[in-house]
């Protein structure tokens, strides 16, 4: 099966600007190739799973947006297969769902997706997504013991600090570590799962839906500045970024 391509320049094995992008339905293929051209990258298409992997291989791509919906290998087994991947791992994936499909969104987060857009979705969302992704994975992480500050939320993990602009704000030791774990990786959609595991570590024991409580008492203790921790429906949480 040949893939689209549409390009500034002819797209080569190993460039570092081509988007990949996969999904079975020949329009959004067609309207998200056409948004991400017009936002200045190379973008090549796939219809399936098989050709997915099979292209990922062969040009490395800056990015793949993928549908989890696919004939054949489907997005999830796709998601899975490039993480486990050596060559492919830091790829990041932008997965494109149904509206509703919160399940599988969750486990491809969990698989290693960096985000998600749920159809119907506006172009002009989806390009920013992708803008945003690139530029995360393209930034110097944070230390685990840095102090961060996004407007005016200021959490020094040296001193057990949070500032609210000029004005110290006592959270408990989980709700401080919450805070901290999401605004080291502004804009990153995590599951709840991903959080207990981020905080706590593996198989710690407690539920999924203890997050929702830690969330809302941090929210409360934040006052205006707790809306920066966004909910994602049926997903979880990111910081806002």
């Amino acid at each position: 099966m040949k893939y689209q391509v549409t390009c500034r320049e002819r797209i080569t094995p190993k460039m570092k600007d081509v988007i990949l992008v996969v999904d079975d339905e020949e329009d959004i293929r067609e309207l998200v190739r056409y948004n991400l051209s017009k936002g200045g990258y190379n973008v090549a298409t796939a219809a399936s799973g098989e050709e997915a992997l099979r292209l990922a291989h062969e040009l490395s791509p800056l990015l793949i947006v993928l549908d989890i919906m696919l004939p054949g290998i489907d997005g999830l087994e796709v998601c899975r297969r490039v993480k486990a991947d050596p060559s492919l791992s830091q790829t990041p994936i932008v997965m494109i769902s149904a509206l509703g499909d919160e399940k599988d969104v969750v486990a491809g987060l969990e698989l290693g997706a960096d985000d998600y857009v749920a159809k119907p979705f506006s172009p002009g969302v989806l390009l920013a997504r992708v803008k945003s992704v690139i530029r995360r994975v393209g930034a110097i992480p944070v230390a685990a013991d840095a102090p961060v500050e996004i407007e005016g939320l200021k959490v020094d993990p040296t001193r057990r600090e949070v500032w609210v602009l000029d004005q110290m704000v006592e959270l408990t030791n989980t709700e401080f570590k919450l805070l901290h774990f999401l605004m080291r990786q502004p804009g990153v959609v995590f599951t709840r799962t991903q959080i207990v595991d981020g905080v706590h570590g593996d198989d710690y024991p407690v539920t999924d839906r203890s997050v929702d409580v830690q969330v809302v008492g941090l929210r409360k203790k934040l006052g205006e500045i707790g809306a920066l921790i966004e909910t994602v429906r049926g997903v979880g949480y990111r910081f806002k970024g």
